[in-house]
């Protein structure tokens, strides 16, 4: 099962370049994520998972830390060792993380 991360240990794994993948969808992250989020709205997850292969660990984010977790569950399930990041942007927000806007995404 996709495991779950708080905010402090998420931000270490950011400032070390982790894979962060957005849930949420296209105008929620537009309106403000993570640095370098590869945007992955929840309804396309189970379809891209071939995307992350591979690529490990994975920081899996969304508003508030349910569908993340949910997502996290469906990544673990195929092999991936993904980790839901607690209380979501939200908690990325309040802990002081920067935020960009937009829909462009940093390559990842």
């Amino acid at each position: 099962m996709g495991s779950e991360v708080d905010v402090r240990a998420f931000a270490a794994a950011h400032a070390e370049g982790a894979l962060v993948v957005d849930v949420r969808d296209r105008h929620e992250y537009a309106g403000g994520h993570v640095p370098g989020a590869r945007l992955m709205p929840m309804g396309e997850v189970r379809a891209r998972l071939v995307e992350l292969e591979g690529r490990r660990p994975v920081y899996v984010i969304c508003a508030s830390g349910n569908r993340s977790l949910l997502a996290a569950r469906w990544m673990a399930a195929a092999g991936i060792d993904a980790r839901s990041v607690a209380g979501g942007t939200a908690a990325w927000v309040r802990a002081g993380g920067p935020v960009t806007h937009g829909l462009r995404e940093s390559a990842a």
